[in-house]
């Protein structure tokens, strides 16, 4: 039997992968180093071409952090989709999955977390950015709306989505940041998670 040779890596970018495989190289180095210690020829060298190769897909460096944080961004809203799908709709423990999805990227991807929230690019971009984060603001705020019985949102499922947002993101910031100690950190996050959805959805009656 003939042996078949397997593409190199470069080989492999002649077949339309290059992108991909930068933003990959990118995302790494944002996990590794810091949104603000990324550099092109950084990423260039962990994706094994040349400095010139990024720039037959992106206009510059800032475009590169761009697509992570916007991936960043729908990898988050999936995630939240997928863990609330097991819950009834209308129940709390949709409001805890939530909360539970929101921290755990945080932790688990603290530095594209990072750049979705401290993200400075061209207007167009930013605005694009924030379509997204308001689609998944809009989501939350659907879901409070359920617990209530609605099926539109209404100013008080605004005002109490805010507040669970609020909750979630303070909380993941401070655990990336190192700012709990371990007398500050929860013992049960999900407990400390479930406390505060009944406390600010209870669920229709």
């Amino acid at each position: 039997m003939e042996n078949v040779k397997e593409p190199t890596r470069r080989e492999r970018y002649h077949h339309g992968d290059l992108r991909a495989q930068l933003i990959e190289a990118t995302q790494a180095l944002v996990e590794e180093k810091g949104p603000d210690n990324f550099s092109v020829s950084e990423a260039c060298r962990r994706a094994g071409v040349s400095t010139a190769a990024p720039y037959k897909h992106f206009k510059d460096k800032t475009e590169m952090l761009r697509e992570v944080a916007m991936a960043g961004m729908i990898r988050q809203s999936q995630q939240m989709v997928a863990e609330i799908a097991p819950h009834p709709e209308g129940s709390q423990a949709r409001i805890v999955a939530l909360g539970r999805v929101y921290i755990r990227f945080a932790t688990t991807e603290p530095g594209v977390f990072r750049l979705m929230f401290t993200w400075s690019g061209d207007e167009e971009a930013d605005e694009q950015l924030q379509t997204l984060g308001d689609q998944k603001f809009e989501f939350v705020q659907m879901e409070v709306a359920k617990c209530h019985g609605r099926t539109e949102i209404a100013d008080e499922d605004r005002q109490k989505a805010f507040l669970l947002w609020s909750f979630v993101h303070g909380l993941s910031f401070l655990t990336i940041d190192g700012k709990l100690a371990d007398n500050k950190m929860p013992n049960d996050l999900e407990h400390v998670l479930v406390e505060i959805a009944e406390r600010i959805v209870p669920e229709a009656s």
